[in-house]
């Protein structure tokens, strides 16, 4: 282990005890000064935090950086589901089967993913706790903000882990984290943000900048943890159903709604229009070029895409349009999205679409649109089924494009909390509470907005998982829906039907070996 410092390093979800839990845990780090989770003054004891408002200038910034990767949460949110895989094409994308036992649910204790998203949230619990403990007397509104990026940490824990280390920055070096159940962090999650809600700045849904938390950030995730209760509490009550309904009539009264141009909601990193609650200055050039193919260039990124990520048949499918097309113009509804065709690739889009991008491509070369072609000159196709997830090649399985390089090659601004969200969590709530109808009417609304989307008749849970997938694919919530309904345990394309104890993450084997009062959980 490798340091810049020598002073006292705590840690809230780790405590490594000795060199040889140290060793044990095969890690490397450099610690800089600039990290919170060195204390500070002349003795092993914590002496509050010198600078709250750097140090919650710092989390923004370490969680805007977590947002801005292809890996971590979005990983484990997304690829885990029915609609993102990753594909080897060839030995492209093998990784040592990272990206395949995320889609297969076969990953360990000891996955990249599994272990980077613990540890890097456990980290910003500590942190934040740091700048709520008196000591470090920070301001109403500086608190405020720690609860609220220390419940949106903790709530990740316990959603994926269903175990929360805990410790508080006074406990002396020779103490071990305790641990919460899901059920006891759950209620420390919700204290948390009623607090938020009370010190955070007033929302305003105009605001260009929208990359720290408002009032309504706290509420929509409140009514997050609320609709998913059932979960981690093994029971809804209908007060918590009601909660929801509350919260989210709260925040469409701030002035939150829902908009039209769907796609257009995504252009940052000004998002000041009125779906958007909170955002991150995240690069989204992992959410787009990670998809793309090589050979898709753009005036801004000459190198081209990287070939990897694909959606899946079965999710392009539960889309209202044509299945064997999506070309533009081709009766698709608007949040499936379009690829160009050659008669409408210009200088604008250089060729790019947005949403499912199916069949051949077309770029924007020497002031005229072309087609373009594989690595070994074939046509640039990419087809709607795959073979599996090992022998593909370089153009299996559609390309799914929430952010467009239409927009610029490497734009920033990363939509985290959204208004359609809230509205489908409330008509979610509404019909687990038996009114069908109000239900009902909520989800027409929101197919209202979209072109090509006509009203349902009628609504099952099917159907509201459904169009959560449709509204929200890629932003960072379809494994915590798919538990929800109780399927996540399904089977779906390249993947077989499991018991279930997937639905928690395991326990990294670091945390184990350095926290005796951890409990690797059941099937691993």
């Amino acid at each position: 282990m490798t340091m810049k410092s020598n002073k006292k390093i705590k840690s809230g979800f780790y405590f490594q005890t000795t060199v040889l839990a140290l060793l044990l845990s095969a890690c490397s780090l450099d610690i800089e000064e600039t990290d919170s989770l060195i204390t500070k003054g002349p003795s092993d004891v914590f002496n509050g935090v010198e600078n709250p408002a750097a140090a919650i200038d710092g989390m923004y910034g370490t969680l805007s950086g977590q947002f801005g990767s292809q890996e971590e949460l979005f990983a484990i949110s997304e690829v885990t589901t029915d609609i993102l895989v990753v594909p080897t094409r060839g030995t492209d994308w093998g990784d040592n089967g990272v990206w395949r036992t995320l889609h297969a649910h076969t990953w360990g204790p000891t996955h990249r993913d599994v272990v980077n998203v613990w540890n890097n949230k456990n980290g910003l619990v500590l942190r934040a706790t740091e700048v709520i403990d008196p000591l470090s007397q920070a301001t109403s509104e500086q608190i405020a903000h720690a609860k609220f990026i220390r419940a949106y940490c903790m709530w990740v824990i316990m959603d994926c882990y269903g175990q929360v280390p805990f410790r508080n920055p006074t406990d002396g070096p020779d103490v071990i984290p305790t641990v919460m159940s899901r059920s006891e962090a759950y209620q420390m999650v919700v204290k948390d943000l009623e607090d938020a809600i009370e010190g955070l700045p007033a929302s305003d849904p105009t605001a260009a900048n929208k990359f720290r938390a408002v009032k309504a950030a706290a509420r929509f995730l409140l009514a997050r943890v609320k609709l998913n209760s059932i979960v981690y509490n093994g029971q809804y009550g209908a007060e918590d159903l009601q909660s929801v309904i509350d919260l989210v009539d709260e925040i469409e009264a701030e002035g939150y709604a829902l908009e039209e141009d769907y796609f257009s909601i995504f252009v940052g990193p000004d998002f000041n229009n009125t779906e958007v609650i909170w955002a991150v200055p995240a690069d989204v050039g992992s959410k787009m070029w990670n998809a793309l193919h090589y050979n898709q260039a753009h005036s801004g990124n000459a190198g081209g895409g990287w070939n990897g990520f694909a959606t899946l048949a079965e999710f392009y499918d539960t889309f209202e349009g044509p299945s064997e097309t999506n070309a533009i113009g081709s009766g698709q509804e608007e949040r499936r999205g379009y690829t160009h065709t050659l008669a409408t690739t210009n200088a604008d889009n250089e060729g790019f679409g947005y949403g499912f991008q199916l069949g051949q491509m077309y770029g924007w070369r020497d002031g005229q649109a072309v087609a373009l072609t594989t690595r070994t000159g074939q046509p640039l196709a990419f087809t709607k089924e795959m073979p599996g997830l090992i022998g593909n090649n370089e153009v299996h399985g559609m390309r799914l494009l929430k952010y467009s390089p239409a927009n610029g090659s490497f734009t920033s601004g990363t939509v985290i909390f959204r208004y359609a969200d809230a509205h489908l969590m409330r008509a979610e709530a509404m019909m687990r509470l038996g009114n069908n109808g109000d239900a009902l009417n909520e989800v027409n609304e929101l197919r209202a907005m979209r072109e090509n989307t006509p009203a349902l008749a009628t609504l099952t849970e099917q159907d509201m998982l459904e169009e959560r997938g449709r509204e929200l694919y890629m932003e960072y919530i379809r494994r915590t829906d798919m538990i929800r309904f109780g399927v996540f345990k399904n089977a779906w394309e390249f993947k077989e039907a499991g018991d279930g104890h997937t639905d928690l993450l395991p326990i990294p084997s670091s945390a184990l070996l350095s926290n005796p009062n951890l409990v690797q959980n059941p099937g691993y």
